[in-house]
């Protein structure tokens, strides 16, 4: 009785928990205002969002990023997205319509194809002309070369004004979204989409997972032409000679291995 009471807790427990979670999750890609896929064509991801091909003439269109099929922490599928890019050697940026007031989740979506180390593509994103939502990005710091990497950043429009972090400015029926050039090469942009809604129920990026680290630590390794040493194991000095390289014994041991073997042969015979 007692087993069976447990099992109904159990199940009546994991059902609260799965209700809970469902409440909690409730992102509809109905709810994404605008979406491109930057430098490249139209695109529906594995969450059901329909990212529009990029018709913006601002920008450089780039496809360099197609040499890679799979990026890491997404899906082959969703790869696609950060295939294509758009850059430039000095600031540029969109128009990104809104839908009324509201609380808004903007996501930039990123991925560095191109260098092989950090502090060589640093910038910097601009938000309605006036908020510094993300100063000094190195993408490849955050997360090295051929992963997908997200910034999420939340915002309200409340009477004309957008509101990020304490500061307020005046916003009409569309806002300015700008990639700063800086000192360390040309801003980036692979594609964004903005949500109208919590940013709790925005979809996340998996952790970025030891094996991509491990991946990235050897291929740097390689490319200074040094031996990859595993990191679980420390070096503690020049190679040992073998103790048994002029032990006599190592050969003689075979030999009456041999002889006992035969004698046991002989005396079952």
């Amino acid at each position: 009785m007692d087993t069976f009471i447990s099992l109904w807790q159990f199940v009546i427990g994991t059902l609260i928990v799965c209700n809970l979670t469902l409440v909690c999750c409730e992102f509809s890609p109905k709810d994404v205002v605008y979406a491109v896929n930057c430098g490249g064509d139209y695109f529906k991801d594995s969450h059901g969002i329909n990212y529009q091909s990029d018709e913006s003439s601002s920008g450089i269109a780039s496809d360099f990023g197609k040499q890679f099929l799979v990026f890491g922490r997404v899906s082959q599928s969703d790869s696609v997205l950060y295939q294509t890019e758009k850059y430039d050697s000095d600031t540029f940026g969109y128009d990104v319509p809104l839908d009324g007031d509201g609380d808004y989740v903007l996501v930039l979506k990123f991925s560095e194809v191109y260098f092989n180390s950090p502090g060589a593509k640093v910038f910097g994103v601009l938000l309605n002309d006036r908020h510094r939502v993300i100063s000094d990005l190195d993408i490849y710091e955050k997360v090295g070369k051929a992963v997908a990497h997200e910034e999420y950043i939340p915002f309200s429009v409340q009477n004309g004004k957008m509101n990020f972090n304490g500061e307020s400015s005046t916003v009409y029926d569309s806002f300015r979204l700008d990639f700063l050039k800086g000192e360390l090469d040309n801003p980036k942009i692979n594609a964004f989409y903005l949500y109208k809604g919590d940013i709790k129920d925005v979809p996340r990026l998996p952790p970025l997972s030891s094996a991509v680290k491990s991946e990235q630590f050897n291929e740097e390794q390689e490319e200074e032409d040094e031996p990859i040493v595993p990191r679980d194991k420390i070096l503690s000095g020049p190679k040992a000679e073998d103790p048994y390289i002029n032990d006599e014994t190592s050969l003689v041991l075979p030999v009456l291995v041999a002889i006992g073997c035969a004698v046991s042969i002989t005396l079952c015979l």
